[in-house]
């Protein structure tokens, strides 16, 4: 895994580009290295010229132009002129979007088994902003704010899991002894350390509450109901069947991992959905993939996407584990879901509008709305033969791959070089990863 210093020697030498520079392809950054911080902070007037605009918050599909200024999205129409902007991007051939969020990663490298540099592997591969899925409990978070969130050039917001040691000594057991599970501390240090912290998370599974289940879910809803936060809750192969979890939680909840293989999913024997997870959208309970390796099953994702049941957004749980696969990245989970039959727009409105939705940022995101913080994404829909793999080892062919080519934050542009991490069938690639 790379440092944050290693990484940032990987921007200096190629990936972060200029954006005049990104406009005559094939150059070297006009920039020496030792600029990096000037190109990181000067702001810059540009124009993204002829690509598909697809922002569902304007319910915006159509060839338009956006411009920016100051680091905020100033303009989006057709045809604008490229005479008075300083740079100019080429989008022609590719979609345009608000920044992609990811609800749904763990990054904080260097701690623990999960986290990985946000930089490299979230603002490198196309997301303007992710959420930490609860990587540290509420002993550490001042830390990861301090050390995590501030220095990074991705925008980052964070979940305090419900058990003290989050990730930072893995999952197994975590919540074992409940005199660690303290819903008081856990939402006192959620209030200290707001608006960065948006969420509560709790973990369900058996590795890791045992026989606790409820209770660890008891005293998180306690910790979210004292810190005025909607609760994460992750399942599969919980010990307590999953209705019994589903009817404790509230509007405004998310579900993880709501596509899980593992037993207590949320389908019954006959493949049909659960009454109880109808039950739960209907009162505003929130879904989210958190594929994060072991926790997607595309079998299960189809079962559910035919009988009218879609995701609510399409978060990764990228972490050490899955970020060499199956996972890769967020575009390569969203092409996963165009490959199960869901539309463009529908996709990139659960990693745009819907995340919005869902938690509390503080600020207007997922729109290029004028006058907005300009976070923007530039996307390949490459064509051809690509291979995605599911948690149980599943192949399936998709013909569409979503690749990320450019992204810009609070105005800044950085060039996406991101491995192909689905690779054409029979590459060299795909061989070399088994």
């Amino acid at each position: 895994m790379l440092t944050r210093r290693k990484f940032s020697q990987l921007l200096l030498g190629s990936p972060l580009l200029t954006s005049s520079s990104l406009a005559r392809a094939g150059t070297s950054p006009s920039a020496p290295a030792q600029d990096m911080g000037r190109a990181l902070t000067q702001s810059r007037d540009l124009l993204i010229k002829g690509g598909t605009v697809i922002d569902p918050s304007q319910k915006l599909h159509a060839l338009l132009d956006v411009t920016v200024k100051d680091g905020k999205i100033s303009q989006i129409a057709p045809d604008i002129p490229e005479d008075g902007s300083r740079s100019v991007i080429s989008a022609k051939g590719k979609i345009v979007t608000p920044g992609l969020i990811d609800v749904h990663v763990h990054v904080f490298e260097g701690v623990g088994p999960t986290g990985l540099n946000a930089d490299q592997y979230c603002l490198g591969r196309g997301v303007t902003t992710a959420v930490d899925a609860g990587s540290t409990g509420y002993f550490a978070i001042a830390g990861f704010r301090q050390y995590v969130i501030k220095p990074s050039a991705t925008r980052i917001y964070a979940m305090v899991d419900i058990g003290a040691r989050g990730t930072l000594m893995g999952l197994a057991g975590n919540y074992s002894n409940l005199d660690w599970v303290n819903p008081q501390l856990t939402a006192r240090a959620a209030e200290a350390n707001k608006p960065d912290v948006v969420a509560i998370k709790t973990r369900l599974s058996k590795e890791i509450a045992g026989s606790n289940d409820l209770e660890v879910l008891k005293r998180a809803l306690e910790a979210a109901e004292l810190s005025h936060l909607p609760l994460m809750v992750h399942v599969g192969d919980t010990f307590s069947p999953l209705p019994e979890i589903l009817r404790q939680l509230r509007k405004g909840d998310i579900l993880t991992h709501c596509y899980t293989g593992r037993p207590h999913g949320p389908l019954d024997a006959n493949g049909k959905i659960l009454p109880e997870m109808l039950d739960c959208r209907a009162r505003g309970v929130l879904f989210d993939i958190g594929d994060g390796g072991p926790h997607l099953s595309l079998d299960v994702a189809e079962k559910c996407i035919q009988q009218n049941f879609l995701p609510d957004t399409i978060g990764t749980d990228l972490g050490g584990l899955s970020y060499n696969g199956p996972v890769y990245d967020l575009v390569t989970e969203v092409s996963k879901f165009l490959l199960l039959g869901l539309s463009l727009d529908q996709v990139i409105e659960r990693v745009t509008l819907r995340p919005t939705r869902m938690f509390d940022f503080g600020i207007e995101l997922g729109t290029l709305r004028p006058g907005t913080v300009a976070d923007v994404t530039i996307l390949d829909v490459r064509e051809g033969n690509f291979t995605f793999t599911d948690s149980s080892g599943k192949k399936r062919a998709g013909r569409q791959k979503l690749q990320s080519t450019a992204t810009i934050r609070a105005g800044k542009t950085y060039v996406n070089r991101s491995d192909d991490a689905a690779a054409p069938i029979g590459s060299r690639a795909e061989e070399s990863r088994g």
